[in-house]
């Protein structure tokens, strides 16, 4: 039975300590750029933006394409840093152990 109750307080610890790293993780934020800062993309550690900004310089009504696929990378490369962060946050919380394919957490 020692055992098992100190399984039980280990168990709320970790409880603990994931609230607080999905509160950190939300409030996180990174920042995507692309075209050599002319369109950058914040997004928090759940992927919603927070901001954008775009160079007006890009606007331009013969090649809206490429004002498109700039804030399409910068989109992409914001995601892949939030991914990362997610991914060290939740690897100090786990000790560094791979969890399952397709287990994700905090989410």
């Amino acid at each position: 039975m020692k055992n098992l109750g100190k399984m039980m307080k280990q168990a709320q610890e970790m409880q603990g300590k994931m609230a607080q790293m999905q509160e950190e993780i939300k409030k996180s934020e990174h920042t995507g750029t692309s075209g050599g800062g002319l369109v950058n993309v914040t997004l928090n550690g759940k992927f919603e933006i927070r901001s954008l900004k775009i160079d007006p310089s890009i606007f331009n009504a013969d090649d809206a394409e490429m004002a498109e696929d700039l804030i399409v990378a910068s989109f992409n490369d914001a995601k892949r840093k939030v991914d990362e962060f997610n991914k060290n946050e939740m690897s100090k919380l786990t000790g560094g152990i791979d969890l399952p394919e397709g287990m994700k957490l905090p989410f």
